[in-house]
């Protein structure tokens, strides 16, 4: 399993597109550290999810995200985490042991005009 974090520093990014990186942790299960830290290379209307999912993720946990995002990583088979907040880390290990869940709230706000560096 791959797991992408939304972060700004060590922290679970409220605004997908806006994040500063993506901390990729491979197999948490045996170790919840992150393996790779990848700067968010910028938005393209639809790229960053289509982006994480050409690395493999099956789950991306964030703060928020915008529906058409949502919608494209859902149509790659990919598991959305919303609402989540604090270290990266422990997003990670609340998710594992299955105590984080999504609060499923899509950021209306995040349309193409508002994104800045990403959806």
């Amino acid at each position: 399993m791959k797991i992408a974090a939304v972060c700004d520093g060590n922290e679970v990014s409220r605004h997908f597109g806006h994040c500063e990186s993506f901390a990729i942790y491979e197999n948490p299960a045996n170790t919840v550290a992150a393996s790779e830290i990848v700067p968010n290379p910028g938005h393209r209307p639809g790229f960053l999810p289509v982006f994480l999912k050409d690395m493999g993720c099956d789950v991306v946990i964030a703060g928020g995200m915008g529906q058409a995002a949502v919608d494209i990583f859902n149509q790659h088979g990919i598991e959305v985490v919303l609402g989540a907040s604090g270290s990266a880390d422990e997003a990670v290990k609340a998710y594992l042991r299955g105590e984080l869940a999504s609060t499923g709230d899509v950021c209306a706000e995040h349309d193409h005009n508002h994104e800045g560096r990403g959806q």
